[in-house]
């Protein structure tokens, strides 16, 4: 029977709960046991497909096609287990189905309320889809306690506690303990409040997790444990770490996973952790034998969180060749005006990388610099945009169709790039869309197979010669004008299984130069770095020993 651990955070937001979710799922994993995360979401939109990324960040797709919350990256990249649609949920979703289940009648002219019905729904996808041999599910609140959007799920949380047996849950509070330099001290106050609110709230948390800047003195760590109610042991110090993949050790060595484990009962017998995987990742890390620069030429390179796979995926490239990454973030709108000096820019790159994105905005920009690469042999990689640029540029520039362009940024003399209007799905039902239809959950989501040619270099490197890889795109490569792209040097080598929709590029006359239409970065963990990772930096490396 499953445990479940229900993590929340207090005082302000950011405090790193996802991490410290995915650390703990880590450490169990460690010590032998087989553990699941799940996010709840206050906001009210349904998902988060629609949102900014200035707003909320990159949106993390599953292999069942949920575009979820980044925190499910980190989930999926600390554990190795694949998240799923059932493990995100967000409050626009929950009461998008309570209307529709009222519309229908369902509640059999019941008045509607947040209690029941509301929590209801809650608490039933706090149990949907757990495996019969899954040893502990760790719940993930988002927001801060106190929120008001939060606290239908904290009311759920307080159910769900009185109805599952005695020692078969656990609340994880997460706070901040600011230092104030003027005074020089530690502040436990905040802390305080927050636990005091929460308590208020029916939840009287069994650990509390202090993130701070400076070490958490013994006596403080008492003061917390005496004024929040549990023992000075259940006060873990979170203190900033050089790398989020040192956290697991970090946790391990404040004792959050001995005390977890003591709190069910289960410190007796539960193994001592086998930290070796997590051991050669940080050795890695820290450890490198070299240095790379790699130039990602994007749109929103404003906030690095809207290229949080990418960004890891990038770092993991590095381990698997025990080197350090340095990534240089290049806003495409740069590229695009007359006096851009585009070579200054892009010369000390070791590699480049146009990554996914939506939007005519710095499109030009990004032509350039696969023009750059292409002209220059330094190695190339796009992604989803990315490979669509790659196109563009070919045509333009080595198949003579002058007006190439993506029907995305309007009426296009020559679409190279084209709205997919209908496609095969993994389980064989045809998908059909048009170009009035809602924005919302109607992309091509999700995993598909790809058929790689045989003498390829993504064969190569991939070692198979079908691959299944996550998607999130409404256009595509048109597929009438493949002849003419070959022609010009840039070789379709992975298609959909059917032979309708092109999946990756490559040029093999070049150094390094691929493009893919779907997002290999989310499927990259540190202990196993994508192939295409490894490969695109390994060529990076070889670059920086020709300049």
């Amino acid at each position: 029977m499953a445990r479940f651990i229900f993590i929340t955070g207090g005082v302000v937001s950011s405090l790193g709960k996802g991490l410290m979710a995915a650390s703990l799922a880590a450490l169990l994993q460690a010590r032998g046991y087989k553990v699941r995360i799940r996010k709840l979401d206050p906001y009210l939109n349904v998902d988060p497909g629609t949102m900014s990324p200035y707003q909320h960040g990159e949106v993390y797709v599953t292999d069942d096609g949920a575009e979820t919350d980044l925190d499910l990256g980190h989930y999926e990249r600390f554990t190795g287990v694949p998240a799923r649609q059932s493990d995100n949920v967000t409050s626009g979703r929950i009461y998008q189905g309570i209307i529709a289940k009222e519309r229908r009648g369902d509640y059999l002219g019941a008045t509607v309320q947040v209690v029941p019905h509301v929590t209801e729904a809650i608490k039933d996808f706090i149990r949907a889809d757990i495996e019969p041999e899954l040893d502990f599910m760790i719940c993930e609140i988002g927001g801060t306690v106190g929120d008001i959007e939060s606290l239908p799920f904290i009311e759920a949380i307080r159910q769900f506690r009185n109805e599952e047996p005695r020692g078969h849950t656990l609340s994880v509070h997460t706070t901040l303990v600011p230092y104030i330099a003027a005074a020089g001290e530690l502040k436990t106050k905040p802390t305080q409040h927050s636990v005091r609110e929460l308590t208020s709230l029916g939840i009287q948390p069994e650990i509390i997790v202090c993130r701070t800047e400076h070490p958490l003195p013994e006596n403080e760590r008492a003061k917390i444990a005496l004024f929040c109610n549990v023992r000075k042991e259940a006060v873990i110090p979170a203190l900033d770490a050089p790398s989020i993949y040192a956290v697991p050790a970090q946790y391990s060595a404040a004792g959050l996973d001995a005390e977890v484990l003591r709190a069910f009962g289960l410190h007796d017998v539960a193994p001592m952790p086998d930290m070796r995987r997590w051991d050669d990742v940080v050795d890695r890390l820290f450890n490198p034998e070299g240095e790379v620069t790699i130039g990602v030429v994007g749109k929103y390179v404003g906030l690095q969180d809207a290229y949080k796979s990418l960004t890891e995926a990038l770092i993991h490239g590095g381990m698997a060749n025990r080197v350090k990454v340095h990534i240089k973030w290049l806003d495409a709108e740069l590229f695009e005006a007359e006096d851009a000096d585009i070579a200054a820019r892009l010369e000390p790159m070791h590699a480049i990388l146009v990554p996914g994105g939506f939007g005519e905005r710095g499109s030009e920009g990004k032509i350039a610099s696969v023009q750059f690469a292409r002209e220059r042999g330094v190695p190339f990689f796009g992604i989803c945009l990315g490979m669509q640029m790659a196109c563009i540029e070919a045509a333009r520039n080595t198949s003579g169709i002058a007006g190439a362009g993506s029907s995305e940024f309007g009426e296009q003399a020559e679409p190279v790039v084209g709205l997919i209007t209908e496609w095969m799905d993994p389980e064989g039902l045809r998908q059909k869309r048009d170009a009035e239809g809602e924005l919302g959950g109607t992309m091509r989501l999700g995993a598909y197979e790809a058929k790689l040619a045989g003498n390829s270099v993504v064969r190569s490197i991939y070692q198979s010669e079908r691959i299944s890889e996550r998607h999130r795109h409404r256009y595509e490569v048109n597929i009438h004008y493949k002849d003419a792209l070959e022609a010009g040097g840039l070789v379709f080598s992975g298609m959909s299984p059917d032979g309708a929709l092109p999946e990756i590029v490559e040029r093999p006359d070049h150094p390094w130069f691929v493009g893919v239409q779907f997002h290999p970065e989310l499927k990259s963990k540190p202990f196993d770095p994508h192939p295409l990772f490894a490969s695109f930096i390994e060529a990076a490396v070889k670059q920086s020993r020709l300049v």
